[in-house]
Protein backbone atom coordinates (compact mmCIF):
# COMPACT_ATOMS: atom_id res chain seq x y z
CA UNK A 1 0.00 0.00 0.00
CA UNK A 2 1.16 3.51 -0.91
CA UNK A 3 2.47 5.88 2.17
CA UNK A 4 0.83 9.18 1.94
CA UNK A 5 0.69 12.42 4.20
CA UNK A 6 -2.34 13.28 6.25
CA UNK A 7 -3.12 16.80 7.42
CA UNK A 8 -4.79 17.51 10.38
CA UNK A 9 -6.01 20.79 10.17
CA UNK A 10 -6.80 22.41 14.07
CA UNK A 11 -8.81 25.50 12.59
CA UNK A 12 -10.38 28.30 14.81
CA UNK A 13 -14.34 27.94 14.57
CA UNK A 14 -16.60 30.81 15.49
CA UNK A 15 -19.92 29.64 15.84
CA UNK A 16 -22.16 32.34 13.52
CA UNK A 17 -19.61 32.81 11.52
CA UNK A 18 -19.97 30.62 8.60
CA UNK A 19 -17.87 33.10 5.99
CA UNK A 20 -14.83 33.41 8.63
CA UNK A 21 -14.74 29.91 9.11
CA UNK A 22 -15.09 28.66 5.92
CA UNK A 23 -11.93 30.99 5.02
CA UNK A 24 -9.75 29.37 7.95
CA UNK A 25 -10.78 26.22 6.08
CA UNK A 26 -9.72 27.12 2.82
CA UNK A 27 -6.46 28.69 3.76
CA UNK A 28 -5.95 25.06 5.65
CA UNK A 29 -6.38 23.33 3.06
CA UNK A 30 -3.84 25.14 0.75
CA UNK A 31 -1.11 25.24 3.39
CA UNK A 32 -1.92 21.39 3.76
CA UNK A 33 -1.12 21.11 -0.18
CA UNK A 34 1.83 23.07 -0.08
CA UNK A 35 2.71 21.01 2.66
CA UNK A 36 2.58 17.65 0.04
CA UNK A 37 -0.79 16.00 2.40
CA UNK A 38 -2.88 14.09 0.56
CA UNK A 39 -5.81 14.28 2.75
CA UNK A 40 -6.27 17.11 5.05
CA UNK A 41 -9.11 16.35 7.69
CA UNK A 42 -10.76 19.74 9.13
CA UNK A 43 -12.54 19.88 12.53
CA UNK A 44 -17.15 19.05 12.98
CA UNK A 45 -19.93 21.72 12.03
CA UNK A 46 -16.62 24.19 10.88
CA UNK A 47 -18.92 26.02 8.88
CA UNK A 48 -22.12 27.16 11.48
CA UNK A 49 -20.11 26.08 14.66
CA UNK A 50 -21.00 22.88 16.83
CA UNK A 51 -24.88 23.27 18.16
CA UNK A 52 -24.97 27.29 16.89
CA UNK A 53 -28.49 28.31 16.60
CA UNK A 54 -27.50 29.98 13.18
CA UNK A 55 -27.66 26.82 11.62
CA UNK A 56 -31.04 26.89 11.07
CA UNK A 57 -30.57 30.13 9.02
CA UNK A 58 -27.26 29.07 7.28
CA UNK A 59 -26.81 25.44 7.04
CA UNK A 60 -26.85 24.58 3.04
CA UNK A 61 -27.30 21.31 1.43
CA UNK A 62 -25.07 18.31 0.70
CA UNK A 63 -24.17 19.12 -2.08
CA UNK A 64 -25.21 22.61 -3.55
CA UNK A 65 -24.91 24.29 -0.31
CA UNK A 66 -22.16 27.17 -0.53
CA UNK A 67 -19.56 25.92 1.86
CA UNK A 68 -19.54 21.88 0.11
CA UNK A 69 -19.10 23.79 -2.98
CA UNK A 70 -16.31 25.74 -2.16
CA UNK A 71 -14.55 23.08 -0.48
CA UNK A 72 -15.33 20.77 -3.47
CA UNK A 73 -13.56 23.36 -5.48
CA UNK A 74 -10.68 23.63 -3.06
CA UNK A 75 -10.22 20.10 -3.02
CA UNK A 76 -9.83 20.08 -7.05
CA UNK A 77 -8.16 22.82 -7.52
CA UNK A 78 -4.94 21.76 -4.66
CA UNK A 79 -5.63 18.23 -5.79
CA UNK A 80 -6.11 16.58 -2.56
CA UNK A 81 -8.82 14.32 -0.64
CA UNK A 82 -10.94 17.04 1.50
CA UNK A 83 -12.43 15.75 4.67
CA UNK A 84 -15.21 18.62 6.54
CA UNK A 85 -17.84 18.57 9.04
CA UNK A 86 -20.52 20.72 8.08
CA UNK A 87 -23.90 21.33 9.08
CA UNK A 88 -26.48 19.98 6.46
CA UNK A 89 -30.45 21.16 5.60
CA UNK A 90 -32.41 18.63 4.05
CA UNK A 91 -35.86 19.46 3.58
CA UNK A 92 -36.96 20.47 7.20
CA UNK A 93 -34.73 18.81 8.89
CA UNK A 94 -30.42 20.04 10.10
CA UNK A 95 -28.35 17.30 9.95
CA UNK A 96 -24.41 17.20 11.66
CA UNK A 97 -22.58 16.10 8.59
CA UNK A 98 -19.32 14.90 7.07
CA UNK A 99 -17.89 14.57 3.14
CA UNK A 100 -14.98 13.00 1.93
CA UNK A 101 -14.00 14.69 -1.16
CA UNK A 102 -12.26 13.51 -3.69
CA UNK A 103 -9.11 15.50 -5.14
CA UNK A 104 -11.57 15.78 -8.95
CA UNK A 105 -13.74 17.27 -6.61
CA UNK A 106 -15.99 15.21 -6.34
CA UNK A 107 -18.01 13.46 -3.17
CA UNK A 108 -17.06 10.32 -1.62
CA UNK A 109 -18.52 9.57 0.88
CA UNK A 110 -21.44 11.85 3.53
CA UNK A 111 -22.42 10.83 6.39
CA UNK A 112 -24.70 12.25 9.05
CA UNK A 113 -23.82 11.56 12.98
CA UNK A 114 -25.13 9.16 14.31
CA UNK A 115 -24.45 8.48 18.38
CA UNK A 116 -24.98 12.71 18.56
CA UNK A 117 -25.30 13.90 22.19
CA UNK A 118 -28.71 14.42 23.58
CA UNK A 119 -27.92 18.03 24.55
CA UNK A 120 -28.21 18.48 20.60
CA UNK A 121 -30.32 16.37 19.36
CA UNK A 122 -32.88 19.41 20.00
CA UNK A 123 -30.78 20.85 17.04
CA UNK A 124 -29.72 17.89 14.88
CA UNK A 125 -31.59 14.66 13.30
CA UNK A 126 -29.61 11.18 13.57
CA UNK A 127 -28.44 9.66 10.69
CA UNK A 128 -29.03 6.29 9.97
CA UNK A 129 -26.09 4.71 7.38
CA UNK A 130 -22.41 4.18 6.98
CA UNK A 131 -20.28 3.47 4.31
CA UNK A 132 -16.71 3.54 3.13
CA UNK A 133 -14.63 4.93 -0.21
CA UNK A 134 -12.33 2.75 -2.21
CA UNK A 135 -9.42 5.01 -3.57
CA UNK A 136 -6.24 4.72 -4.72
CA UNK A 137 -4.83 5.43 -1.44
CA UNK A 138 -6.73 2.75 0.00
CA UNK A 139 -10.02 1.96 2.30
CA UNK A 140 -11.33 5.14 4.26
CA UNK A 141 -14.13 5.41 6.29
CA UNK A 142 -15.79 8.72 8.02
CA UNK A 143 -17.78 8.99 11.32
CA UNK A 144 -18.46 11.92 13.66
CA UNK A 145 -17.11 12.98 17.02
CA UNK A 146 -19.30 11.08 19.75
CA UNK A 147 -19.56 8.59 16.89
CA UNK A 148 -16.11 7.16 18.33
CA UNK A 149 -17.65 6.15 21.51
CA UNK A 150 -20.94 4.30 20.42
CA UNK A 151 -21.78 1.55 22.75
CA UNK A 152 -19.02 -1.23 22.23
CA UNK A 153 -17.37 1.13 19.42
CA UNK A 154 -20.36 -0.11 17.21
CA UNK A 155 -19.86 2.61 14.46
CA UNK A 156 -16.02 2.23 14.03
CA UNK A 157 -16.26 -1.22 14.04
CA UNK A 158 -18.88 -1.69 12.06
CA UNK A 159 -16.34 0.55 9.75
CA UNK A 160 -13.51 -1.70 9.98
CA UNK A 161 -16.18 -4.68 9.34
CA UNK A 162 -16.77 -2.87 6.03
CA UNK A 163 -13.05 -2.68 5.58
CA UNK A 164 -11.82 0.70 6.52
CA UNK A 165 -8.02 0.94 6.58
CA UNK A 166 -8.14 4.64 7.59
CA UNK A 167 -11.47 6.22 9.67
CA UNK A 168 -11.57 9.97 9.44
CA UNK A 169 -13.07 11.93 11.76
CA UNK A 170 -13.94 15.26 11.64
CA UNK A 171 -14.71 16.33 15.75
CA UNK A 172 -15.09 19.58 17.89
CA UNK A 173 -14.32 18.49 21.27
CA UNK A 174 -14.88 21.17 24.15
CA UNK A 175 -14.21 21.14 27.93
CA UNK A 176 -15.85 23.44 30.53
CA UNK A 177 -14.54 26.34 31.30
CA UNK A 178 -12.69 25.69 34.28
CA UNK A 179 -10.98 22.77 32.96
CA UNK A 180 -7.11 22.50 33.97
CA UNK A 181 -5.47 20.12 31.69
CA UNK A 182 -2.21 19.71 33.79
CA UNK A 183 -4.35 17.77 36.42
CA UNK A 184 -6.12 16.26 34.20
CA UNK A 185 -5.05 16.31 30.29
CA UNK A 186 -7.66 15.96 27.88
CA UNK A 187 -7.99 13.06 25.78
CA UNK A 188 -8.49 9.25 28.03
CA UNK A 189 -11.56 8.90 26.35
CA UNK A 190 -10.35 8.68 22.31
CA UNK A 191 -7.46 6.78 23.76
CA UNK A 192 -9.70 4.11 25.15
CA UNK A 193 -12.34 4.04 22.27
CA UNK A 194 -9.84 4.14 19.20
CA UNK A 195 -6.80 1.89 20.33
CA UNK A 196 -9.06 -1.46 20.65
CA UNK A 197 -10.41 -0.80 17.39
CA UNK A 198 -7.41 0.13 15.86
CA UNK A 199 -5.36 -2.84 17.20
CA UNK A 200 -8.02 -5.45 16.74
CA UNK A 201 -8.76 -4.08 13.02
CA UNK A 202 -5.30 -3.06 12.16
CA UNK A 203 -6.25 0.45 10.94
CA UNK A 204 -5.70 4.17 11.47
CA UNK A 205 -7.84 6.37 13.57
CA UNK A 206 -7.18 10.36 12.68
CA UNK A 207 -10.07 13.03 14.36
CA UNK A 208 -9.42 16.29 14.11
CA UNK A 209 -11.21 18.50 16.66
CA UNK A 210 -11.28 23.00 16.20
CA UNK A 211 -10.14 25.53 19.18
CA UNK A 212 -12.11 28.43 20.10
CA UNK A 213 -14.96 28.92 22.51
CA UNK A 214 -18.74 27.61 22.41
CA UNK A 215 -21.09 30.59 22.52
CA UNK A 216 -24.47 29.34 21.94
CA UNK A 217 -26.16 26.25 23.28
CA UNK A 218 -26.30 24.27 26.76
CA UNK A 219 -22.53 23.84 26.76
CA UNK A 220 -22.38 27.82 25.96
CA UNK A 221 -18.99 29.02 27.81
CA UNK A 222 -16.95 25.34 26.91
CA UNK A 223 -13.92 25.35 25.04
CA UNK A 224 -12.53 23.76 22.24
CA UNK A 225 -9.21 22.82 23.01
CA UNK A 226 -8.00 20.60 19.78
CA UNK A 227 -5.94 17.99 20.90
CA UNK A 228 -6.20 16.23 17.48
CA UNK A 229 -5.61 12.93 17.61
CA UNK A 230 -4.19 9.81 15.23
CA UNK A 231 -4.07 6.65 16.41
CA UNK A 232 -1.94 3.64 14.41
CA UNK A 233 -2.56 0.23 13.57
CA UNK A 234 -1.51 -0.90 17.01
CA UNK A 235 -3.22 1.13 19.01
CA UNK A 236 -0.51 3.51 19.94
CA UNK A 237 -0.42 7.40 19.38
CA UNK A 238 0.85 8.34 16.18
CA UNK A 239 0.43 12.26 16.91
CA UNK A 240 -1.30 14.64 19.02
CA UNK A 241 -2.64 18.63 18.60
CA UNK A 242 -1.42 20.89 21.00
CA UNK A 243 -4.52 22.03 24.00
CA UNK A 244 -6.02 24.96 24.53
CA UNK A 245 -8.96 27.00 22.59
CA UNK A 246 -6.28 29.37 21.10
CA UNK A 247 -4.31 26.42 19.83
CA UNK A 248 -4.81 26.58 15.94
CA UNK A 249 -2.17 23.87 14.01
CA UNK A 250 -1.86 22.13 10.92
CA UNK A 251 -0.72 18.88 11.91
CA UNK A 252 1.02 16.36 9.58
CA UNK A 253 1.62 12.39 10.10
CA UNK A 254 2.63 9.64 7.47
CA UNK A 255 0.57 7.26 6.68
CA UNK A 256 1.04 3.65 5.83
CA UNK A 257 -1.83 1.81 5.67
CA UNK A 258 -1.73 -2.09 5.81
CA UNK A 259 -4.12 -4.72 3.94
Amino acid sequence: MPTFTLALAQIPVIGGQPSENLRCALEAIAKAAQAGAAIVLLPEALDCGWCHGSALTDAGPIPGGDACRRLCEAAKSHGLYVCAGLVERAADHLYNSAVLISPTGDILLHHRKINELELAHHLYSRGDRLAVAHTPLGTLGLMICADGFASGQTISRTLGQMGAQLILSPCAWAVPPDHDNSLTPYGQIWLDNYGPVAREFHLWIAATSNVGHLIDGEWTGHKCIGCSLVMDPRGQTALRGPYGPDAPALLLVEIALQD
